[in-house]
């Protein structure tokens, strides 16, 4: 799985469905002007995946061909519980075992599909955008990182004690409109964080908080509301680098129940092994299920609420104008001004030993620690593997000062390049609504920073069309690519993870802030030009190692058919009750059933006599979990959970069981098993 870098987190079923979300805003009077914002619910945005992305577009034809480098934006929701091994570089793909294709191939085409629906859907229409509050869906995982900011910078983002200012609480919504029928087609919204509300022992995929928000947002229309069939809700990230869901805070499970260290995120051995966050469900023993639950609606209730209330509270987005763009650029030695007249640069990648002592949201496997810029306290030996793997140069370690550089990336290119050097840079803009596209996690400040550099930019520029009209600035991301964390220069000081996983040295802010500026004039209406694409960065599909292994066959117990029921479910259930039942299982790696179901409740329609599908494997309470249950016979078993929701209609049920079998020479054949029938009452 992808976002703990744990070994031992292999996935194992399926909690919710994970999709792709497009949104496309273009300009009537100059329709080869617009933009793609692809919500995904994967880790992050990704070079390998961009570039597969834009090549199966270029292949749909001419209708197609308006959409390239300069603006289609790949984000991610930043879930933790998603599958790996289809990142770019060789970092990430190390503690998934590599690259799989089939992992790469799911993403791209399905980012495709949900971008030719949203182009198909195209029509003239409206868009609305509004803000609200979201309240106990985020803390600040680093505050003691945050606290060396200045005081009064600080202060001008404490409007409260529950909104000090530590984290952004604000919640920017897009609302798509169209005019033929004044039907809502979807909203895209941005509020950040972090998607760690599965802990790291879960294995269970699901798109985490933000998958639940954009589920619990798409199904909550009747069929009165004023809205598209195809309605589709996006809950991007923003500024979300040291925000956590976990929002009771850092506790030692290590028997004392103390708190951890606020400096550095440590217990009473002075290790992080036993720091743990703590989400609003956490004695709930359900690998973070509930409380990823619980912060997903703390998202989508007042989402939904401001949605309602758009009309009132919201603002039409002005002007017809639609501009993007999207520059390549090398962050190995980038040199440029700060406001001061000083001149500052960027370094080749590098990761400080804090990085590996992750954070409470999810600690470190070795003796590291969070805040750690001095003489780093990790084992001697790390030190020598340290050097063993690349050891930095003298000019290195001063660029990258005061960071201790644990892991020289940007230097090493073999077997290929361990992380980029090679950035996006993009921001789109509709009206006064501007776009920036991080690569990056940025911190609270940092986003901050960054935001207002170009809403003052954007004012003095007149972007959205008017002086009178406020430009509306938000950041989503991680997108395009992964470029790990973005820390203002106050909090990379301190070094904890955040800072310490910021890769171009302490002005990697300053260089997003600059380039972003300098390019911001293409976005002007009157802009017919874009600017040159840059350095291509490296694409490793076809050159990435692979460890994985494939299903080798699937065979079934003696007298067992694929699909029979090992263990049934009960004749009856009480609403709120746990239904389960046992199949005899294949490997679901066979087929990833894109756009079906692996497994569905069915309720006995009396009228028609005929069974009706009402849940499928996206609803958050039908889990598949899959075993293997023998590696040398290849069988396996199924095991299909409903957790009855207390709105759950009574009837007649049964729970039916979609798999495919791979047989000895390889062929692979689908299947079914159904369970008997049960009463919920």
């Amino acid at each position: 799985m992808m976002g703990y870098a744990d070994t031992k987190q292999v996935g194992s079923g399926l909690r919710q469905r994970l999709y792709s979300r497009a949104f496309i805003v273009g300009d009537i009077k100059h329709p080869e002007d617009r933009f793609v914002y692809l919500v995904l619910d994967t880790q992050s945005g990704d070079t390998a995946v961009r570039y597969g992305i834009l090549e199966e577009l270029s292949k749909l034809g001419s209708d197609f061909a308006v959409y390239g480098q300069h603006n289609v934006a790949v984000t991610g929701t930043h879930s933790h519980s998603g599958p790996g091994a289809w990142l770019n570089y060789l970092l990430p793909q190390i503690t998934s075992k590599g690259f799989d294709k089939q992992s790469y191939r799911a993403i791209v085409d399905g980012a495709v599909l949900s971008v030719k629906r949203a182009h198909r859907s195209l029509q003239p229409g409206y868009l609305t955008v509004g803000s609200t509050k979201v309240f106990g869906a985020n803390i600040n995982r680093s505050l003691y990182a945050y606290l060396a900011n200045s005081e009064e910078e600080r202060a001008r983002y404490n409007e409260s004690s529950e909104d000090d200012g530590s984290v952004e609480k604000t919640l920017t919504l897009l609302k798509f409109q169209r005019a033929s029928d004044g039907k809502n087609t979807g909203v895209l919204t941005w509020f950040p964080t972090h998607g760690t509300s599965m802990l790291g022992n879960n294995t269970l995929i699901s798109g985490d908080n933000k998958g639940v928000a954009a589920d619990l947002f798409e199904k909550s229309f009747s069929a009165s509301d004023n809205v598209a069939d195809d309605f589709v809700a996006g809950f991007s990230q923003a500024n979300v680098g040291d925000t956590s869901p976990n929002v009771l805070g850092a506790w030692c499970e290590d028997g004392t129940g103390a708190e951890c260290s606020f400096k550095n995120s440590t217990c009473s051995d002075g290790k992080s092994q036993f720091c743990h966050a703590r989400g609003p469900f956490f004695r709930v023993k359900d690998n973070g299920a509930a409380s990823c639950y619980e912060v997903g609606k703390r998202q989508y209730e007042p989402a939904r609420a401001l949605y309602d209330n758009l009309d009132t509270e919201g603002s039409p987005v002005t002007g017809s104008s639609v501009k993007s763009f999207h520059i390549f650029q090398d962050m190995t030695n980038f040199t440029f001004p700060l406001a001061n007249g000083s001149y500052v640069h960027t370094c080749p990648a590098a990761l400080g030993y804090s990085f590996a002592a992750g954070t409470s949201d999810g600690p470190g496997a070795f003796d590291f620690t969070q805040n750690d810029p001095g003489a780093p306290n990790a084992s001697p030996v790390w030190r020598v593997v340290s050097g063993f793997i690349k050891e930095p140069t003298e000019a290195q370690k001063r660029c990258h000062y005061p960071k201790p550089i644990l892991l020289d990336v940007g230097e090493i290119s073999s077997p290929y390049l361990w992380t980029p050097n090679i950035v996006d840079v993009q921001v789109l803009r509709v009206g006064q609504l501007v776009i920036i596209v991080s690569p990056g996690e940025a911190t609270t400040m940092a986003g901050r920073r960054w935001k207002e550099a170009i809403h003052s930019s954007a004012s003095s520029l007149a972007l959205s069309g008017s002086p009178s009209v406020d430009p509306v600035v938000v950041i989503g991301g991680p997108a395009n690519s992964y470029t790990h964390y973005i820390s203002t220069t106050e909090e990379y000081g301190i070094q904890r993870y955040e800072g310490a996983s910021t890769l171009y040295g302490p002005y990697t802010l300053n260089a997003y802030i600059n380039l972003t500026l300098k390019y911001l004039p293409y976005l002007s209406s009157s802009s017919t030009t874009r600017p040159l694409p840059g350095p291509s960065p490296p694409d490793n599909v076809n050159r990435s190692l692979s460890f994985i292994t494939g299903v080798v066959f699937d065979d079934t117990p003696i007298f067992k058919h694929f699909g029979d029921v090992k263990t049934d479910t009960r004749p009856a259930y009480s609403i709120g009750d746990i239904v389960s039942v046992t199949f005899v299982g294949a490997n679901p790696r066979n087929s990833l059933r894109l756009e079906e179901t692996y497994a569905a409740i069915e309720l006995f329609d009396t009228p028609t006599s005929r069974w009706v599908r009402v849940r499928d494997d996206s609803d958050w309470a039908l889990i598949f979990n899959w075993k293997r249950t023998s590696g040398v016979l290849g069988t396996s078993e199924v095991e299909i959970v409903w957790e009855t929701e207390e709105w759950a209609v009574p009837g007649r049920y049964r729970v039916k069981y979609y798999g495919d079998s791979k047989a000895v020479g390889g062929k692979i054949m689908a299947f079914e098993g159904v369970s008997g029938e049960f009463i919920l009452a």
